[in-house]
């Protein structure tokens, strides 16, 4: 694929000749399906990495409300509307051993998939509070509309289920973010009436 990119990048500045507008426009769609599919291999290779347990982490203490605070402040912009995303956490520290920028990056593509889905309203509430869950003590994170938070908030595997990594338009980065969660020892789920709906993740805290 690099390859294929710098004579595409070669030809665009005419190193071979000139080029026509009707030319030009299509190397320029060529150049963008070439970085779409130079960015999936990347995933796939990320995934394989994840799969087999030789993707590197730079594991130290961090600050969980600090990498949450930084995702949703690096969230894109939705392009046919507005959602807004609220962050709320607990005022005590919430420590975490986590890879941050590995860890932000799956909570970031977690926000992305859950807000763009959304159509029950138009403000996505991301919760965070320390809880015990099955003898350990978690960080409980709930990313939903604000209207299903509360029931999410207190929920039990009995009300969650296996959370659907493979949907449309999001490539692979659902199945990136859950194996990084799974990487720190976390789990991630969704609602069970409906998969879609929401996402409760848990990771345990240092």
């Amino acid at each position: 694929m690099t390859v294929v990119a710098g004579y595409l990048r070669m030809l665009l500045k005419e190193r071979a000749g000139p080029v026509s507008d009707q030319q030009r426009r299509l190397l320029e769609e060529a150049e963008k399906s070439c970085a779409r599919l130079s960015f999936l291999l990347s995933e796939v290779s990320d995934v394989a990495g994840l799969e087999s347990g030789i993707a590197a982490f730079n594991r130290s203490e961090a600050d969980l409300h600090t990498i949450l605070r930084d995702a949703v402040a690096g969230l894109p912009d939705l392009p046919d509307r507005e959602v807004g995303v609220e962050l709320q956490t607990d005022s005590g520290p919430s420590k975490v051993q986590a890879d941050p920028v590995r860890l932000k990056a799956a909570l970031s593509s977690v926000i992305v998939a859950l807000r763009r889905e959304l159509v029950t309203s138009d403000r996505l509430l991301v919760r965070e509070h320390p809880r015990h869950f099955e003898g350990s003590h978690v960080s409980w994170i709930v990313v939903a509309d604000p209207g299903r938070v509360t029931a999410l908030n207190g929920a039990e595997p009995l009300g969650l289920t296996t959370f659907d990594e493979w949907r449309g338009g999001v490539g692979l980065s659902l199945a990136i973010a859950r194996r990084v969660i799974n990487a720190h020892g976390g789990s991630i789920w969704s609602p069970v009436e409906e998969s879609k709906a929401g996402a409760v993740i848990a990771l345990p805290l240092a």
